[in-house]
């Protein structure tokens, strides 16, 4: 990173920032200092616990995570922009109609920021061109922008620079905006002024603890990720533990329900770019038809989706989990065939879980 060493007025630097950002899309502009000593301690707790599951990377970096200027010297401040996600066509009632989504066994049902465009892609390019526009004010910085790519504690530093609290469920929550939006960062080697944090406000609210399908929530802020539905469909490789399937219902890419649940979602916005709408073929489809996908359809119709990364494999092994669960609700012939058509699948992983969900036909 290269020193910027010119003279700045941060207040109106920070306000032009956040002037360039609104016609960038994103929501909101915070800025926190570089100081998380005081949470490193939990890190290192909840690391110790082997709550991170197989994030091996997590284990990897370690403290780096809660210490930017290691992660990028030269850094003097994180500049944090949240992005809301919540589709332009989300209707009133939104969260209503997705737990309805949660009671048709046979849909699919995907979590809602991954119904669109790759918000890795999104915010990545965004936060470049205000990176950009940051020069073109002061001249020559040094900067490195990240988006859920590095070992960086999104959650605090989004915390400590205004965007909201940590709420019961570990993400972070807004008055204005509750939940349903991404967190990107810029560190930079400018010194600007810290934005106010705010105050906790989920009060005696439990309501994202109770809702969790795994359990996966153990205390206010305590998150077990070996549990977390979001955590087995997407970033766990191998077999789904036996004692959880049943408990995914539907669910075939990531989980809402706490976010569903959480009273401050009835204040979530719905996005202002496009990039966020629902694909065609991913909202109210049949679990047998998404099933049905060959390797080469799945990356055909995923392309430029964060659901990609988990690859065809994953995919089916998730299906294979929901349609098990649905079979059990109710005999449906086209899910019997479905699985049928994969039991010599070449992937033992697929194997084994078409076998279980088929054993689940009473």
């Amino acid at each position: 990173m290269a020193f910027y060493s010119g003279q700045i007025d941060g207040p109106q630097l920070v306000a032009d920032i956040q002037a360039w950002a609104r016609e960038l899309g994103f929501s909101q502009i915070g800025v926190a200092g570089v100081d998380l000593s005081s949470a490193e301690a939990g890190l290192l707790a909840w690391l110790s616990n082997g709550f991170h599951g197989e994030m091996a990377y997590m284990q990897t970096h370690g403290l780096k995570r809660a210490r930017p200027a290691e992660l990028v010297p030269g850094t003097v401040s994180v500049i944090t922009a949240r992005m809301d996600y919540l589709p332009r066509t989300a209707e009133e009632g939104w969260q209503s109609v997705e737990f309805e989504r949660l009671r048709r066994p046979q849909e699919a049902v995907v979590s809602l920021y991954a119904r669109g465009r790759d918000y890795h892609k999104v915010l990545r390019s965004r936060l470049q061109k205000l990176s950009e526009r940051i020069a073109e004010k002061v001249g020559p910085f040094g900067h490195r922008a990240f988006t859920d790519s590095a070992p960086v504690l999104e959650a605090e530093l989004a915390a400590r620079s205004g965007q909201g609290w940590r709420g019961k469920h570990t993400l972070v929550l807004s008055r204005e905006a509750g939940s349903m939006f991404f967190l990107g960062e810029i560190y930079v080697d400018l010194a600007l002024p810290p934005s106010p944090p705010v105050t906790e406000h989920c009060g005696t609210c439990s309501a994202c603890i109770d809702v969790c399908p795994t359990q996966a929530i153990l205390a206010p802020q305590r998150l077990d990720a070996r549990r977390c539905i979001s955590y087995l469909t997407i970033e766990h490789a191998g077999p789904i533990p036996e004692e959880l399937r049943a408990l995914m219902g539907n669910r075939i890419y990531g989980c809402d329900d706490c976010q569903l649940i959480c009273p401050w979602n009835k204040y979530a916005r719905r996005s202002a770019l496009p990039d966020f709408d629902e694909r065609e073929g991913l909202t109210g489809a049949h679990l047998a038809e998404l099933f049905g996908w060959t390797e080469d359809e799945f990356l055909r119709l995923t392309e430029g989706s964060p659901i990609r990364r988990i690859g065809h494999e994953r995919w089916l092994r998730n299906i294979a989990v929901a349609i098990g669960n649905a079979l059990r609700e109710a005999d449906d012939p086209s899910l019997r065939a479905a699985l049928q058509a994969r039991t010599q699948h070449p992937s033992a992983l697929v194997r084994e879980h078409v076998a279980w969900a088929l054993a689940q036909h009473a």
